[in-house]
């Protein structure tokens, strides 16, 4: 999907000291981690403590280690303060390097970034990561099916498993509306963090919210669909050949219904 460059080069820092070209080494070479992509807004963010956990949680799977949330709220407040900013786009990586016994935690900050606005076309392929509900750097498959469909004139692809089944998006989760209710994907994927507010938002906003198959062979029993990811909500106005409506209420309520969620101060 189409994102608005927010800065070439982000500021970084590995345990609250800005990076060295060792630390980068590092991470280029021993990529294996996991991470979590926050947008933040005046010193705040939604859905922290989901991101806190989802650390916490992916820190345990891949090291048997926790990762205390105190300790990532702090590495971020320091890297905010170090790059002068109060608003940004943060990720924050968990690794644990080569004979290494805690966890080594990476910082990025770059500009604040918001999802374009504009209705996506995408393109399924047949693609399902690897564990799924880990969110990881280095994802060659997705990064591979998204130029290959903004190759075919798309702006993302929607990614699927042998039975025809849709899962999410290349870096977006995509849910459906039937005109009733969204209904999001039942299959292995991702949670995204703006997915999991507004599964907790939508009842508050009178919109039903549910999770049930998906199928390519099914789209056309959807009125509208949209796609979800930490810089925003976007419509979609066709997959491959089925098209969309862009139903301007329905973005109204699902932006109102994130920003219902509050902002947590990191």
């Amino acid at each position: 999907m189409t994102t608005p460059a927010a800065a070439a080069t982000p500021y970084a820092e590995f345990d609250g000291h800005p990076a060295t070209e060792d630390d980068l080494r590092t991470a280029a070479f021993f990529n294996y981690g996991h991470f979590t992509a926050m947008q933040v807004r005046e010193g705040g963010v939604r859905g922290l403590e989901l991101h806190l956990g989802r650390l916490d949680a992916a820190n345990r799977e891949l090291f048997e280690l926790p990762l205390d949330g105190g300790r990532v709220r702090e590495l971020i407040r320091h890297a905010l303060r170090s790059a002068g900013v109060a608003d940004a786009s943060v990720r924050v990586y968990g690794f644990l390097p080569p004979g290494g016994t805690t966890t080594t935690v990476m910082v990025t900050v770059r500009g604040p970034a918001r999802m374009p606005p504009e209705p996506k076309s995408m393109m399924s392929v047949p693609y399902a990561r690897t564990v799924p509900h880990l969110k990881r750097p280095g994802e060659f498959g997705q990064t591979y099916y998204g130029m290959l469909a903004a190759r075919a004139g798309f702006d993302d692809a929607v990614l699927t498993l042998p039975d025809g089944s849709v899962t999410e998006g290349s870096i977006t989760n995509i849910g459906f509306w039937d005109g009733t209710s969204v209904v999001w994907p039942q299959a292995p994927a991702l949670l995204g963090i703006t997915m999991a507010l507004l599964e907790q938002e939508l009842p508050g906003a009178g919109v039903p919210s549910r999770r049930h198959p998906v199928t390519l062979d099914g789209l056309g029993a959807f009125r509208s669909a949209f796609v979800t990811n930490s810089q925003g909500i976007a419509p979609v106005r066709q997959i491959d050949d089925t098209p969309f409506t862009v139903d301007e209420d329905l973005m109204k309520r699902l932006d109102t219904a994130y920003g219902n969620a509050p902002r947590e101060t990191v």
